[in-house]
């Protein structure tokens, strides 16, 4: 999970909280806080915008979140990434399914997922295994499984 220091804001989620960082107008992170952690509002309208978005998919699992994004990555994650985003709601794709398309190993894209710095925005949680919900954000247990579950069924809700 992480830290919540930086972010340019922190608001509700189902699962807890979510922090969002910008850079020159951009997000570049979104990460997955307690629930005790506290909420902060930004005056910033593009800080506002992003999280209004992210409040839309909360409240609607059939919205996608468009928000301006600064993604930096390898090219083969970029690639993996790029193919999330085309996972619609309320579907999932496993990895190995993903990495044929990509003509790569079902490893690598589990490792381009664990470096998303943009969940729920480049859908990552939308990767399972081919043997059941595979891991998030490097865990296979824990918290980060819990979010995952909360964010495939919030999604199933539709």
């Amino acid at each position: 999970m992480a830290h919540r220091e930086g972010y340019d804001a922190v608001v509700p989620a189902p699962f807890g909280r979510v922090g969002v960082r910008l850079r020159e107008g951009r997000v570049v992170d979104i990460g997955f806080l307690p629930a005790r952690a506290r909420l902060r509002r930004s005056r910033d309208p593009v800080v506002r915008a992003v999280c209004a978005e992210l409040g839309r998919y909360f409240a609607d699992p059939t919205h996608t979140p468009k928000v301006p994004l600064a993604l930096d990555g390898t090219p083969f994650q970029r690639r993996v990434w790029g193919l999330l985003r085309r996972i619609p709601s309320g579907r999932t794709a496993s990895y190995g399914e993903l990495a044929r398309r990509l003509r790569s190993s079902p490893r690598a894209v589990g490792g381009a997922c664990r470096a998303n710095p943009v969940p729920i925005v480049v859908p990552c949680h939308r990767v399972v295994s081919e043997a059941g919900l595979g891991g998030f954000m490097g865990r296979r247990s824990g918290p980060a499984m819990r979010i995952k579950e909360c964010l495939l069924a919030h999604e199933r809700r539709r």
